[in-house]
């Protein structure tokens, strides 16, 4: 008899070591640091944004064909290599440092396509049968709180150990650290974390499934499903428009989220504070489902993406005059946007789709949002290599304030778009 007691645990630690990740304060001005442009940054989140689009639904077909396990393996081993490769990085390292910052990226995305839905399945499929809609909850529940608590961790953890100034103090004057070498903590914390998943994945027991699977079967089908269903939502007005209109809002807004270290910088915030900022912004993602809830109970979907949008909007025009320490305000308000768009739309998604295919809606959802946070971020980039950045920070400055126009024509654009079809539809 196949013991699978033990995968909970080890679905809880291999969570909460993939996914809270002490570089994550300092993500972009830790390329930036490395010898990577803004724009060139930016155009590596488009890699990563478009490696997980192609590999998602292979990666679900293989899961459910070869075994969960094996590609939490797979997620491990490509985590410890995206690692590897900025911890082997030359600062100002040419072609070279491209290359490995490439490699990084592609690992990353294609890690994130591996354990995508596969650590959940075989946690769920470990626990018993008879109650396993109750016993589910409870773990998942348990994982969002210590998930929570791995991220508030890292982030301070990560933010602390970038900056030097208060590493130096703790040291000796003769064993003082270099700037390059402390660069390199919070991503040696990382690939130590790295580590810690490659062992649980690998003590991990897979759980019976049915035999009989075959794999070119299972891509077929999988592929055509995700078509079938895609061409459902895409003709289906009401599905429509929240996709479309919950992708424009949450490219913009993601795509910040991933530069705001860099525009921390900007604001002339110290380093060491990234980390403290990243996890009060976790201890507030604790009341946006609350008043989400709230506002979805109190107003329609559409209403609610008007105000998604609207504080989006607000946020990103606060942005622009890049105010001293103050500027963190517009940037938190953008942060926790994204937990409320994203209620919103996996509410509206779950009301529209059919139990049968409920999963591969979301999954549509997810591929959409990734492709649409791939093209902004191509088009960001773009931006930022247009202006020239002397003084520094002048390219990022010019793209913050061009985004503003760009998105309130968009959205203006789409909301009129949503009534028409509203008013055809009645």
């Amino acid at each position: 008899m196949t013991d699978l007691s033990g995968n909970p645990r080890r679905f809880i630690l291999f969570t909460v070591f993939y996914n809270a990740r002490a570089y994550y304060p300092v993500l972009a001005i830790l390329f930036l640091d490395l010898g990577l442009t803004l724009d060139q940054f930016v155009l590596l989140n488009l890699i990563w944004a478009a490696t997980i689009f192609l590999f998602e639904v292979p990666s679900g077909a293989l899961a459910d064909t070869i075994g969960r396990k094996k590609l939490l393996v797979t997620a491990a081993v490509l985590m410890v290599v995206e690692m590897s490769c900025l911890l082997l990085a030359p600062r100002n390292g040419g072609a070279l440092l491209l290359t490995l910052c490439v490699v990084n990226r592609i690992c990353s995305g294609l890690s994130e396509a591996c354990a995508s839905g596969a650590d959940e399945a075989l946690a769920y499929d470990s626990l018993p049968e008879s109650g396993r809609a109750g016993a589910w909850d409870k773990l998942l529940a348990t994982t969002m709180r210590w998930r929570s608590v791995g991220f508030v961790i890292a982030m301070v953890l990560g933010g602390l150990l970038y900056d030097p100034v208060p590493i130096n103090r703790l040291l000796p004057e003769n064993l003082h650290l270099s700037a390059d070498l402390v660069h390199r903590l919070p991503v040696a914390v990382v690939f130590c974390q790295a580590l810690v998943c490659l062992v649980v994945s690998l003590r991990m027991v897979e759980p019976p499934r049915h035999a009989g699977h075959n794999v070119g079967g299972t891509f077929r089908s999988a592929f055509k499903l995700t078509l079938e269903t895609a061409r459902w939502v895409f003709t289906h007005p009401k599905t429509l428009v929240v996709v479309v209109i919950g992708l424009t809002i949450d490219s913009i807004v993601r795509n910040f989220a991933t530069i705001t270290s860099s525009y921390y910088r900007l604001i002339e915030l110290p380093e060491w504070t990234y980390g403290f900022i990243g996890a009060a912004l976790g201890l507030l993602g604790w009341f946006v489902p609350g008043i989400a809830t709230r506002l979805n109970n109190r107003f329609s979907t559409l209403g609610n993406l008007g105000i998604a949008a609207g504080l989006a909007l607000l946020g990103l025009t606060a942005l622009t005059p890049a105010w001293p320490v103050y500027g963190i305000l517009p940037a938190m308000l953008l942060m926790t946007i994204m937990g409320y768009l994203g209620f919103t739309v996996s509410r509206a998604l779950h009301a529209e789709a059919d139990s049968a295919k409920r999963a591969t809606v979301l999954s549509v959802k997810g591929l959409a949002f990734n492709l649409g946070y791939g093209l902004f971020s191509l088009g960001f980039s773009r931006l930022l290599a247009h202006f020239p950045d002397h003084p520094a920070g002048a390219a990022l400055r010019s793209a913050l304030i061009w985004q503003v126009p760009a998105f309130a024509l968009a959205t203006m654009t789409l909301f009129a778009w949503a009534a028409l079809l509203k008013r055809r539809a009645h």
